[in-house]
């Protein structure tokens, strides 16, 4: 079992920040070209969603580290709840 549970604990899973979410119609999607400003619905300063495997697990903020960003957690789920998303 203890096999098993290592093996678990090295899939790879997606990992996704979230920073808004919002629909729109092929049209609208079509008609997007550099400079396009697609409106999101969130306030610039809100948390962003961490999902794993399109489950929300926590909160964060972004950050710069060095020439890339990331995410510093604000709040996280507990370990089972990140368990059930990462295996679906």
């Amino acid at each position: 079992m203890a096999t098993d549970l290592q093996t678990l604990l090295k899939l790879n899973v997606p990992l996704i920040v979230q920073i808004g979410r919002r629909s729109a119609s092929v049209d609208d999607i079509l008609s997007f070209g550099p400079g396009a400003i697609f409106e999101l619905d969130k306030v610039s300063d809100d948390p962003l969603d961490v999902l794993v495997n399109n489950k929300h697990v926590g909160t964060g903020s972004a950050v710069k580290v060095g020439e890339n960003f990331g995410i510093r957690f604000d709040e996280i789920g507990p370990p089972e709840e990140r368990l059930n998303a990462a295996l679906g």
